[in-house]
């Protein structure tokens, strides 16, 4: 599983496993979480990056509806492999 490093503004960088990536209305999404195996913490980030940016800057999605629709995606895309997605 891939591992991605999360340096929130003024925050100490947190690591991610990268569960599963979707794009959506041009806009890639990721959804992440903290532990490598079994039940862990998910979050769905956004990549707002400009094409001028050297490195990819992803959001934390929050906005409950985009949240949702976002989390709708990745619930079937997961439910191929048995996963369940419950954020």
């Amino acid at each position: 599983m891939e591992k991605i490093l999360f340096c929130p503004d003024g925050e100490d960088a947190v690591e991610f496993y990268c569960l599963e990536q979707t794009v959506i209305g041009a806009k890639t999404y990721l959804l992440v979480t903290d532990e490598e195996d079994g039940d862990g913490e998910a979050l769905i980030l956004r990549d707002d990056s400009d094409i001028k940016d050297e490195e990819a800057v992803y959001v934390i999605v929050d906005d409950d509806l985009e949240l949702e629709a976002v989390a709708g995606v990745f619930r079937k895309l997961l439910s191929e492999d048995g996963i369940e997605l419950d954020i």
